[in-house]
């Protein structure tokens, strides 16, 4: 007989399956964009494990392929993750009691999928003892399945001749990803914005442009939904 903490540990890998048929294809396209863009296998996944963030490591490769200075991609990176603070914030009233060790281990588990059904398991069944034991499932199964699909996408990328370019894929990857969540005034603002600053600051130096645009979009996006 499974045990209250076996049962929310596998209560929440079940509750994160349907979310990873979507995630699975972009753990792929990471892996063979990593390659293209000049890192090597152990450093492509390397970056899956340490980072473990989607959204930055698409844009860390494609900054590392333009050569951006470091500090410029860590900055980026941070802007892109601010979200995770909120996430954090939200999670807290239910982990407050929680060991440290425990509290490293799930903030490093921490995504926006494994945040999506962890905080409706909490609101719903509220802090039972092994409530933690669910959220612990979420992130490994996300965990898993994203190390599993960049090893694939790196295996599939190493078979790819160099000559035949990807360099195509990576603006697409990030248009399937934005354009069907721009549902409102704010985030259509911001996004085109992002578009429009984005071409005129891309002669700043050191790729600054890059950063200076996302930060002027979100302030623009702020504004128009202040507004509504």
């Amino acid at each position: 007989m499974q045990t209250t903490k076996q049962k929310e540990f596998w209560m929440g890998v079940k509750d994160e399956l349907p979310i990873l048929v979507g995630v699975v294809p972009f753990g792929m396209i990471y892996g063979i964009l990593a390659l293209s863009a000049g890192l090597n296998t152990l450093d492509a996944q390397a970056m899956s494990s340490v980072i473990f963030a989607g959204s930055s490591q698409f844009m860390t490769v494609q900054l590392l392929k333009a050569q951006t200075p470091a500090l410029v991609i860590i900055l980026t990176a941070f802007v892109i993750n601010l979200r995770h603070a909120l996430y954090s914030a939200t999670l807290a009233p239910y982990t407050k009691k929680l060991s440290l060790a425990w509290k490293t281990l799930l903030s490093y588990l921490l995504t926006d999928e494994a945040f999506a059904v962890t905080v409706l398991h909490y609101q719903k069944e509220g802090v039972k003892p092994f409530s933690h034991w669910y959220f612990l499932g979420a992130g490994l199964a996300l965990w898993s399945s994203w190390q599993i699909s960049t090893a694939v996408g790196i295996f599939l990328g190493a078979q790819i001749p160099a000559e035949w370019g990807l360099d195509f894929a990576l603006p697409l990857t990030f248009i399937a990803l934005v354009v069907p969540n721009l549902k409102d005034r704010a985030g259509i603002a911001t996004a085109v914005a992002a578009s429009l600053f984005a071409l005129v600051l891309f002669h700043l130096p050191l790729k600054l442009g890059l950063v200076a645009s996302i930060l002027l979009a979100v302030l623009i996006g702020f504004l128009v939904e202040a507004r509504k």
